[in-house]
Parts: C-alpha cells; sequence; structure tokens
C-alpha cells in the first residue's frame, strides 16, 4: 500500500467548514468522489500544515483536523483591502462592466510582476476597491475526509510540479 509522502499524487474527498463569528461550523467546500482533490505531495502549493496532517495517510484512511488561521492563510489583513483607480480596469478608453462585478475574482499584478486574485468588493465612478486577501484568511477550517488514493508521482509530473491526467493538469 502506497502511502502520503513527497511527490506522491494523492487524492482525497472531503468537506471543509469553517467557524462562523457565531463559532458554528458552516460547510463552504465539498470535494467528492465525482469531482476530487488532486495534488502532488510536497510541491501542491497548499498550506505546510494542511499537509502535514495528510502524511503517512494510506488509501482509504479517514481524516479529521482544522487549521488556524496562522497555520493557513493568515488573518485578514485589513491593508489588502485597496481602491484602485477605475482607469486601470480600461482597455481602450473602454470599461468591460460584465468585468466590474461587485464579487468577482480579478486577475492582478503588483507594480513588481507578482499575480495575485482580488476580489471586487465596491465600485464607485472614479475607483475599484479589492480585496486581496485569501478567500480563507482569518477563517479556521475544518476538513473532514478520506484519501481516496495514493500513487507514485510520474517523472512528467514531478519535472512539472503538478498531476496530469484525471483530476490534474491538462497540457
Amino acid at each position: 500500500m502506497t502511502q502520503i509522502s513527497t511527490n506522491k499524487v494523492v487524492t482525497i474527498t472531503y468537506d471543509l467548514s469553517v467557524t462562523d463569528e457565531n463559532q458554528e461550523k458552516v460547510l463552504v467546500e465539498s470535494a467528492d468522489t465525482d469531482a476530487p482533490m488532486v495534488f502532488l505531495f510536497g510541491q501542491s502549493g497548499l498550506p505546510e500544515e494542511f499537509e502535514r496532517q495528510l502524511a503517512d495517510k494510506n488509501t482509504g484512511d479517514p481524516f479529521s483536523f482544522s487549521l488556524t488561521p496562522e497555520q493557513a492563510y493568515g488573518e485578514y489583513d485589513e491593508q489588502a483591502v485597496v481602491e484602485i483607480p477605475r482607469s486601470v480596469f480600461e482597455i481602450d478608453g473602454q470599461t468591460d462592466e460584465e468585468m466590474l462585478v461587485v464579487g468577482n475574482f480579478l486577475p492582478m499584478a503588483d507594480n513588481q510582476g507578482h499575480h495575485m486574485q482580488g476580489k471586487v468588493v465596491e465600485i464607485s465612478d472614479d475607483a475599484v476597491k479589492m480585496d486581496f486577501n485569501h478567500p480563507l484568511a482569518g477563517m479556521v477550517m475544518h476538513f473532514d475526509g478520506k484519501v481516496a488514493e495514493v500513487r507514485e508521482a510520474t517523472a512528467e509530473e514531478m519535472d512539472h510540479g503538478h498531476v496530469h491526467g484525471e483530476g490534474g493538469h491538462q497540457h
């Protein structure tokens, strides 16, 4: 039986709940057998503590653990909410109104060229307020799931740093 370790392709199903302001668990995401999560262990970009909790488990093993904001995506940072001049979103003097919708996530780049996702939170005549926090920042996350499969990564997957094929990246 293959155990979860570095450079193994891991397939899991899970329910993700977060603790709301009333300290109640609220389900926010599920990965079931029809759409499981598949990742290359050790190169996933997932929080280290998430991977540590899954290390050494085998196919069929259940798991249940929680991650604090410090173990996951950090505390919510008010300074990551910024106003950007509306002109930044213009192409040839026109704004794509379907793109600028409150709640939309838009790919952006900072002055150093680092790519990030920003959520549109408010739109005015001359500015767009965007939130660059991770959507799960500041939240305690609770994972309950099962390891569906563990297999050896192919040389190509290890070389590329991600899973190919079913549930993975398609080139």
